[in-house]
């Protein structure tokens, strides 16, 4: 993870739809597929399914999956309602929703917990102190942000090492994928520098990236129930970058998920892609990537047909 001493898995595990299209079911047998493929990061947040994703992890970690043999990693700064979202990344509501956390979960620590969002309404010393107020208590061993541009993951990152005794920032977790890589114009460079590891979520671009949108919406996929925010197919980049993904995955004999996650996998700054598996099939199919090595040629095609565009100062070299 970065530059710190946390070990993790080439891929982790989320949980964001736990507890609303993922019933408890189906999460054990996601859990245990994961820890018998080699996974151990598993990542959830007190907002996911209005609590109901650590509840559900919490009950597995004491019945099916020893807790010894997980990174949990979860986050603080976002309630949500049936109505709303609410941000509040004051010391107050972040340390209050970390004790709701660890309940939640059965255990008395937390391996990785972020700052799941910017809140500016609160100074950004007073949101960092929480974090280590965490450490220092020893609920929390190691911290990171979520959502985090390239100057407020610097801004914070820096802070942190200022002075002996902070908490070292060792994560940003962010929207990364062949479909989205504007991360890579500062936020992987500066991650880079400061030795803090990537952790990108939504990795098959909402599902887009497997090719099962091309020729229209599934009725038992996530869009359909609403819960995904599909990049626009009628714009001919996206077309391109789907349609390159899926002519490289039929050359190599295997999915296009495997594709997608694998090129993400070994990109500069990436520690572990978050899989947001629903179902079964879903995580086994993205498992697959584990064993592939993407050849140079196809590598660098894919590098080449989803290049951000880049103009000053970024292209500044």
């Amino acid at each position: 993870m970065g530059r710190s001493g946390l070990k993790v898995s080439h891929l982790g595990l989320g949980t964001m739809t736990w507890g609303q299209q993922t019933d408890a079911d189906e999460a054990a047998a996601l859990l245990v597929s994961f820890r018998d493929a080699g996974g151990t990061l598993v990542d959830t947040a007190a907002s996911y399914g209005y609590g109901a994703a650590e509840q559900i992890l919490g009950s597995l970690l004491a019945d099916v999956v020893p807790r010894s043999e997980l990174v949990i990693a979860t986050k603080a700064g976002i309630t949500r309602t049936a109505d709303e979202r609410i941000v509040d990344a004051s010391r107050g509501a972040l340390l209050r929703r970390l004790d709701e956390s660890l309940e939640s979960l059965g255990t008395d620590y937390i391996d990785l917990w972020y700052v799941h969002y910017i809140d500016d309404t609160v100074p950004f010393d007073e949101t960092l102190g929480a974090l280590d107020a965490a450490v220092a208590a020893g609920k929390v061993r190691y911290v990171g942000v979520s959502n985090y541009c390239g100057w407020r993951v610097g801004r914070a990152a820096s802070w942190q090492r200022a002075l002996p005794g902070r908490a070292a920032i060792v994560a940003n977790q962010v929207r990364y994928s062949l479909l989205d890589r504007g991360v890579e114009r500062e936020v992987v460079p500066a991650c880079r520098a400061l030795g803090v590891g990537v952790l990108p979520y939504s990795p098959l671009g909402g599902g887009v990236l497997t090719g099962k949108y091309r020729a229209g919406v599934p009725t038992d996929s996530r869009a359909a129930l609403g819960g995904d925010n599909l990049a626009p197919m009628q714009q001919a980049g996206t077309v391109g970058i789907v349609e390159a993904v899926a002519t490289a995955a039929e050359g190599l004999a295997t999915s296009p998920v495997a594709v997608a996650l694998s090129w993400l996998r070994d990109r500069p700054g990436v520690t572990a892609p978050i899989l947001g598996a629903r179902t079964l099939g879903q995580l086994t199919a993205a498992l697959a990537c584990e064993t592939l090595d993407l050849p140079e040629e196809i590598r660098l095609a894919l590098d080449d047909v989803s290049a951000p565009p880049l103009g000053y100062p970024e292209d500044v070299s």
